[in-house]
């Protein structure tokens, strides 16, 4: 017979797994949207989207777990549109959604950070930046700034933005995923030769090049699509005879 978890368990488990309770955040983690009291099946995504709901409806999912949950701060509360859209499909189903924004970004082991610098080869071996979210370390080996893009073009599968700093060999790394393009002047107070980040805006680009660091934009969803596959792949290990399936949806951003 297939064990199930209940789902207050599973919140607690993962409050205090990801240390939820020490961050300031934009929105709630744990929790979002209560389904039914018992799960067999979770399906993980970046984004808490109406595909990602009816493709977890599809793999007769229980519960979904996401980093970008459906609530905000700054929201005006109304259920409309697409807000109607995703809230209705979940109560329809009884589906459980469970969003962690902040918490698994900065998590040592499972986060965002953590899991893009093992993909990538990247071993921290310092913190910066608000809340200590951003990673940085050194380079397995010096590397020009085109020699360290098609290396993520390569391992993320898809194009990056990379803005030149002053042509220096790369030796070290600072990174944050998704949108911390506002944590580049911390990452160049780190000592970084680059910065890695998901997206870019204007001001990013001068300091580049009036700095000397480079800037490489490599994708909000890209590079925050593997804090998720691994605190799923936790969940199932700690609560046996949970099945979990990753589901990637992609998105150019």
């Amino acid at each position: 017979m297939t064990q199930t978890a209940q789902i207050a368990h599973i919140d607690q488990y993962l409050q205090t797994l990801l240390e939820v309770p020490r961050f300031r955040d934009y929105g709630p983690n744990g929790l979002q949207v209560e389904g039914k009291p018992e799960i067999h099946k979770i399906v993980s995504g970046v984004t808490a989207s109406l595909d990602l709901i009816d493709a977890a409806i599809a793999a007769g999912a229980d519960a979904i777990l996401v980093h970008h949950g459906l609530f905000w701060r700054g929201q005006d509360g109304r259920i409309t549109g697409w807000m109607k859209q995703r809230l209705q499909r979940l109560l329809q189903h009884d589906i459980n959604l469970f969003a962690y924004h902040l918490p698994l970004d900065a998590h040592a082991e499972l986060g965002n950070n953590a899991q893009l610098g093992r993909l990538l080869g990247w071993e921290a071996d310092a913190r910066f930046g608000e809340q200590d979210l951003g990673f940085a370390g050194p380079l397995p080996a010096p590397a020009s700034l085109d020699e360290f893009s098609a290396q993520l073009r390569q391992r993320l599968g898809r194009e990056v933005l990379a803005v030149p700093g002053d042509g220096r060999a790369l030796r070290r790394v600072a990174w944050c995923t998704g949108g911390a393009q506002g944590f580049f002047e911390a990452a160049i107070a780190a000592g970084a030769d680059v910065f890695v980040t998901g997206e870019i805006s204007e001001p990013q680009a001068h300091y580049a090049a009036e700095t000397g660091v480079a800037y490489v934009a490599a994708g909000h969803h890209a590079t925050e699509r593997y804090g998720v596959q691994a605190l799923g792949a936790r969940l199932a290990q700690d609560f046996p005879g949970l099945r979990q399936q990753f589901i990637d949806l992609p998105n150019p951003a």
